[in-house]
């Protein structure tokens, strides 16, 4: 009992110690890693992932891709200027790449790595609906919602020990909690890569980037009926849609963040 007792007040304390207001968000958020550590760890596990996969260079698909997170991240650089929150972006280092595999799937690491499969391009169809695609998985990592989870995981699943130790001690399960915090591959252990709160703050800010980036964010409702038609009745989920909002809600909300957006349209 006592060493339960323990227990429970230390991780009460390293809780209360790791929440951070997000300045984006306006959310507090349990955040155990470091901003430094999640980069490098991003940029070891972003080059494993090329290494292993097809990476599509030279088509019209990859440049549009390139081109749709160039105009994003400059738009994204030049708001958190004008808001005195450059450190939304510190470390930075975009890179935009298009992946050759079907799955319908999109994500960005910390450091704005971006990866785009080529399964989602027959339903984003144009820049917008890439706009909403890129502007909503760029939002997820710009307000840590990977981070979120990977710290939720250190928690639930390594007794809330550093990144470092749970590196040098558990390499193989801590690199499976950061690929999955970050929707890459499958899910761990039923665990799912975002919650849906999360995937309506990335709904919204992904528009409002989308917007500022010149893109229409209008186009997200008829990108998310496209979606939704993508699952047959009673077959598994594409993985970008994984503990996604109904489509009900999502579609929903959307148009209200549209609106929303349009006020920052160029």
């Amino acid at each position: 009992m006592i060493f339960r007792i323990l227990i429970i007040a230390i991780s009460t304390t390293i809780l209360a110690a790791s929440c951070t207001k997000n300045n984006i968000t306006g959310r507090n958020q349990l955040l155990l890693v470091s901003d430094d550590e999640l980069l490098q760890l991003s940029n070891q596990q972003y080059r494993s992932f090329l290494s292993k996969n097809k990476v599509v260079t030279g088509s019209p698909a990859a440049t549009q891709v390139a081109q749709v997170g160039d105009k994003i991240a400059r738009a994204i650089t030049e708001y958190a200027k004008q808001k005195g929150q450059t450190d939304l972006i510190k470390g930075y280092s975009w890179e935009f790449k298009l992946v050759d595999d079907p799955a319908i799937n999109a994500w960005c690491m910390p450091g704005g790595k971006v990866v785009v499969y080529t399964g989602i391009l027959p339903i984003t169809k144009d820049e917008n609906g890439l706009a909403v695609v890129m502007g909503h998985e760029i939002a997820h990592a710009i307000a840590k919602h990977g981070n979120e989870r990977m710290s939720q995981g250190l928690m639930q699943q390594m007794g809330g020990v550093a990144l470092s130790v749970a590196v040098a001690n558990k390499p193989g399960p801590t690199q499976d909690l950061f690929m999955n915090a970050y929707g890459i591959g499958t899910t761990v252990g039923g665990t799912l890569p975002f919650g849906r709160k999360q995937e309506l703050e990335a709904d919204r800010w992904g528009l409002i980037f989308a917007a500022l980036a010149g893109y229409d964010p209008n186009a997200a409702v008829p990108f998310w009926e496209r979606m939704a038609a993508a699952t047959t009745s009673g077959s598994k989920p594409p993985e970008f849609l994984s503990t996604h909002p109904s489509d009900e809600t999502r579609i929903q909300k959307v148009r209200e963040y549209a609106k929303e957006a349009m006020q920052y349209t160029k």
